[in-house]
């Protein structure tokens, strides 16, 4: 709601001194290629070609100049090729210029009298507030202020949150929660903080901010405004993070420079973190005004020489004139110039703070409908919800698939330790399409079947995609035998829902109403896993229901020396050689300082994840297993315990796919044969089988039994196989999942 924050300023102090601020697209060199290309009529893949030449750096501009002295095809092109020099000319001539207006979504000017006397003003289309045509920067030095108005997503979480609560609070005749009456010396919130699972905690679910919170174990609100001033470049280098901490824990005496000084740094074990502190102790010791204090912080963190040695004058002779030592006051002065260049406002940390506390009590007290909101606000962004959801799984909460008639637009806290899958996050669907089938389904009633589902719903508005979907997601398995017979009946429901929708509320001739539709009867096998969960990776970005690893498991217990999460949990610090499986994640390769590449592979399984790194040669050699859609790969490499990261991490000596590394172990493939399967029908089709994975490294033993009696015997050198996933489907298919099994070697 921050337009109605901004809203409201404009009506308190005058629309016509009230403006937001204005930004101003430019022409950086890719952007400015593109646009003369077009204009020039140039076919797109030969602008395409040149622009994606032009290097990306984050957060550095390069110039076309620089361009053509980094990229050697680009300075080729240049001297061979007349069209594209005549473009780049063109194009630098252009480069740097306004290309287009925008507005600042939180900078906000507001002026002591009409903002005309100060700025040309500037009306968007089709709206009727107004923002300057000069930017933050040129606001700024005609001396007007700025005033950031912060959309924080938090707020909205806690909203949320609070709404499901007291709700629930609601039915068992509770008064509702008020966030900001809560106690700040909740111990159940401190302990999880100590415990550092604070994952969807504000300001403090990054890893950096973990390492740092598990130093400092916080057990007080002090302490987390403390964090959010110390989890920064200045503090973490110059060494005051260490300072503090040990202070903290009676490592290292905690000292004040002066006696007066300690109301103001007992707070802060002594150590000067905030920039309020420098003010106070220029007004305490050297009698500075508020005013002239806040002159005092600007100027050294500006650290202008001139102002910093009148500054200090003045400091000496204020504090001498109170009875303090000149050289103690040039020694504090010199301690607070020090410390001033990585003070932060501590308003700003404590404002924080208290959304850091608020939503780690939510987390701590209300799980479900705390995770349910960080979700819902995470719907758009898939590499989001896969994070919350291996957080709710590693706290324990469950979460209910999507329901046609059971989820609403937002993930919803179930129960106490229950959330239900939000229907917008399905993708593929949109949310209008979902408004409309919870508005129908509060009219009229849950869907008892997919024909119901397409009755009563405009299908002008729900069409075939959106429910393929919802099927492929899960959200219909309620309406059906299963997904496979959902999805063969959908074509048919369609059409009997549109001749139902033509002939409403027509009687036939004998004025007798039509008869009932119903669905034939289909018969289709189930999908197998492999089916069903890439079909809800495609529509929930994440798989719900099982795991691609699940078909594995036994068969990985017996080559592996542990899963990701029993290595994860080992404590040993020593290194030593694993065997593991996991599912790829992600892929991220660094060019590092002394040349070649090192590749990071994320892995996965279940709700854990280990990065595993990979050499540039290993790389190159595995990159064909990475194509396709998320591959499981078995790794074997050195295990080590990483200080910084307080876990273990993997560097990886030998990678393969699953069926190489069956190759690799298997030391038999065994299939169990009863006397009465035992027929030349079923030998021929064994043979049909086994015959496209010959020849391979794994014999094939038949194990023969029947009543009173058994024999095992190796079949000729000859039907040595490759034991690939093909191959087992189809043997399990032929003679039953317990009839066939591969041995590996210890």
């Amino acid at each position: 709601r921050r337009d109605r924050v901004i809203d409201y300023v404009a009506q308190r102090y005058g629309r016509e001194r009230v403006a937001q601020i204005a930004t101003h697209g430019t022409m950086a060199a890719k952007a400015v290629v593109r646009d003369v290309g077009r204009v020039l009529g140039h076919p797109y893949p030969f602008v395409d070609r040149i622009a994606k030449l032009i290097p990306f750096k984050p957060g550095v501009a390069i110039s076309l100049e620089q361009a053509l002295e980094q990229e050697d095809e680009l300075q080729r092109l240049y001297q061979d090729d007349e069209e594209v020099r005549y473009l780049i000319d063109l194009a630098k001539k252009l480069e740097g210029l306004a290309r287009s207006v925008g507005k600042h979504a939180g900078g906000v000017v507001i002026a002591p009298a009409e903002l005309t006397d100060f700025s040309p003003l500037y009306c968007e289309p089709d709206s009727d507030s107004t923002i300057t045509q000069f930017d933050k920067d040129d606001v700024e030095a005609i001396g007007l202020v700025k005033f950031d108005f912060l959309g924080l997503r938090t707020l909205t979480i806690i909203d949320w949150a609070l709404e499901a609560i007291n709700a629930q609070r609601s039915t068992s005749q509770q008064p509702p929660l008020d966030i900001n009456r809560i106690a700040l010396t909740d111990e159940p919130t401190f302990a999880l903080l100590k415990r550092c699972q604070t994952t969807a905690i504000f300001q403090l679910e990054s890893r950096g901010m973990k390492e740092l919170i598990r130093r400092l174990q916080p057990d007080r609100f002090e302490d987390i405004i403390a964090l959010v001033a110390l989890f920064r470049p200045g503090p973490l280098q110059s060494g005051m993070v260490d300072d503090f901490i040990d202070r903290k824990h009676g490592r290292a005496q905690v000292e004040y420079p002066h006696p007066e000084l300690e109301p103001i740094l007992e707070p802060t074990y002594g150590v000067i973190l905030y920039q309020e502190q420098v003010m106070q102790i220029a007004q305490v010791l050297a009698g500075y005004s508020l005013g002239a204090a806040d002159l005092l912080r600007r100027a050294m963190g500006k650290k202008k020489p001139e102002e910093m040695a009148k500054q200090r004058s003045i400091f000496v002779q204020g504090a001498t004139a109170r009875g303090v030592d000149a050289d103690l006051a040039t020694f504090i002065f010199d301690l607070m110039e020090k410390f001033a260049g990585y003070g932060f406002n501590r308003s700003h940390s404590a404002a924080y703070a208290l959304l850091s506390y608020q939503t780690a009590w939510l987390k701590a007290h209300y799980p479900a409908a705390f995770m349910a909101a960080v979700l819902s606000s995470d719907m758009d962004t898939t590499d989001k919800v896969v994070i919350s959801v291996d957080e709710c799984r590693s706290m324990g909460l469950s979460l209910q698939p999507p329901s046609i008639n059971h989820s609403a637009y937002r993930f919803t806290a179930d129960a106490e330790r229950s959330i239900r899958y939000g229907l917008g996050a399905i993708k593929g669907v949109g949310e209008s399409a979902i408004e409309h089938i919870l508005s129908v389904r509060d009219q009229s009633g849950t869907f008892q079947d997919v024909l119901d589902l397409c009755r009563r719903v405009d299908l002008r508005r729900i069409n075939r995609r959106v429910l393929e979907a919802l099927i492929r997601s899960g959200a219909c398995d309620e309406l059906g035998r299963s997904r496979a017979v959902l999805m063969a009946q959908l074509p048919e429901a369609l059409a009997l829902a549109e001749q139902a929708a033509r002939s409403v509320d027509q009687l036939d001739i004998f004025g007798v109403s039509a008869e009932p539709l119903t669905l034939s009867p289909v018969e289709v096998s189930e999908w197998d896993d492999t089916t069903r969960l890439s079909a809800e990776k495609q529509t929930l970005g994440l798989y719900l229901s099982g795991h691609p690893l699940d078909a594995y498991r036994d068969e990985l217990q017996r080559f592996t020396t542990g899963s990701l999460a029993e290595l994860l949990k080992m404590q040993q610090r020593s290194e030593r050689q694993v065997v593991t499986a996991g599912l790829v994640l992600d892929v991220r390769v660094r060019q590092m300082q002394r040349g070649g590449r090192t590749a990071f592979i994320t892995v996965g399984d279940d709700n854990v994840r280990m990065d595993v790194r990979v050499s540039g040669e290993l790389y190159e050699q595995i990159k064909p297993l990475l194509k396709g859609e998320a591959p499981i790969l078995v790794i074997k490499g050195k295990l080590s315990y990483d200080d910084f990261t307080q876990s273990q991490r993997l560097t990886a000596e030998q990678i393969h796919d699953i069926n190489t590394a069956r190759e690799h172990r298997a030391q038999r493939l065994r299939l169990c044969l009863e006397a009465s399967q035992f027929t030349n029908g079923l030998l021929a089709e064994l043979s049909a089988v086994l015959q496209p994975h010959r020849p391979g490294p794994c014999p094939v033993y038949i194990d023969y039994r029947r009543p009173g009696a058994q024999a095992e015997f190796m079949l000729d050198d000859a039907w040595r196989i490759r034991p690939s996933d093909a191959l087992l489907s189809q043997l399990r298919q032929c003679l039953g999942t317990e009839h066939v099994r591969v041995d590996y070697r210890q």
